[in-house]
């Protein structure tokens, strides 16, 4: 007896590799998520990612990662499409990815589909936040946006113009010798600070510039001004910079949503403040869990799933990466959803 292919499952294999993480997870055709497995590589204290370190990790971890992501729904799934992250990121991460997921889809026979790191982002946190057309907030190491969706492409509304949110607190937590992720440690050091420091405020319309801030900062910490009070006081101050520039995007625009994605949208205090804005302008706020805020494999599961469905694919000898690939340079037709 022939089954109906309607009832037979298609599974989809993302693999994230852009920056610190190597992930792989397993997404059905109905964007449910099945395993989500990562390995983050640590720089020792006071250093940043070293690219061809962090590449060396993703090489040495990939094998397990993908077996476990592949065998996490109690047998071995064979997936019926390769997703990739292409980009932005670390040339040396992005290529580990992308060779990787070139050798599977040859062997598997498999279309290989190339996904946007930003747009995994906002895919991920739209499918688990239950939004449809949001105004988009993306915050992590390499992203800090204030985007729309109009006609097939997320357009920006307000960005940094100079380092990213989660620069900022990587690279002071560098410079105050605090443990990687960096953006966690100044979190927790934050909630033991009382006195707000003066430091610079740079919003411009609807851009936001941080180098200033960071300068400032760890000119106090040279200083031997209070840690705790200067890591509340970069919270305090970057947030409000980035709350005042999506405040102006929302009155703006007029959406009635607010979405809050990437690696830094984990920090409670920053969703407190997006999501006062939010409500002070009638709009619902819809945060990403924060099991899936920082990079991983389902994100980019959940948005290649998206694009195949769209048509996206790429042959191998095509499938380039592109490390400073902007938000604004891909079309998204998949957005708004119903």
């Amino acid at each position: 007896m022939k089954q109906n292919p309607r009832l037979v499952p298609t599974f989809f294999l993302g693999i994230e590799s852009t920056a610190h993480t190597f992930g792989a997870s397993i997404i059905d055709d109905q964007g449910r998520i099945i395993t989500n497995v990562n390995s983050t590589y640590r720089p020792p204290t006071g250093i940043g990612i070293h690219p061809r370190k962090a590449a060396e990790h993703h090489n040495e971890v990939s094998s397990g990662v993908i077996e476990k992501a592949l065998h996490g729904v109690g047998e071995r799934v064979s997936p019926d499409a390769v997703c990739y992250s292409a980009g932005p990121g670390l040339g040396p991460c992005l290529r580990i990815g992308a060779t990787i997921s070139r050798a599977l889809a040859l062997y598997l026979d498999k279309p290989l589909v190339p996904v946007h790191h930003g747009v995994a982002h906002l895919d991920l946190a739209m499918a688990a936040g239950r939004s449809h057309d949001p105004l988009a907030v993306l915050v992590s190491g390499g992203h800090t946006a204030i985007a729309v969706h109009l006609n097939k492409r997320w357009r920006i509304y307000g960005e940094t113009e100079d380092i990213t949110l989660g620069n900022l607190l990587d690279m002071f937590a560098r410079e105050a010798k605090l443990p990687s992720p960096g953006g966690v440690a100044v979190e927790s050091k934050a909630k033991e600070g009382r006195t707000l420091l003066a430091l610079p405020y740079t919003v411009k319309g609807n851009d936001v510039a941080y180098s200033g801030l960071l300068t400032a900062a760890i000119r106090l910490l040279m200083e031997g001004q209070s840690l705790p009070d200067i890591c509340f006081s970069i919270q305090e101050v970057s947030f409000a910079m980035l709350a005042e520039a999506v405040e102006r995007s929302l009155v703006q625009t007029r959406k009635k949503e607010v979405l809050l994605a990437g690696g830094v949208a984990a920090n409670q205090r920053l969703r407190e403040m997006i999501q006062l804005v939010a409500e002070d302008h009638g709009a619902t706020f819809h945060p990403v869990p924060i099991e899936y805020s920082g990079d991983c494999g389902a994100q980019i599961a959940c948005s290649g799933r998206l694009a195949f469905e769209s048509g996206v694919t790429v042959p191998v000898p095509e499938s380039f990466v592109n490390p400073r690939w902007r938000l604004d340079e891909i079309d998204v037709p998949w957005i708004p959803r119903p």
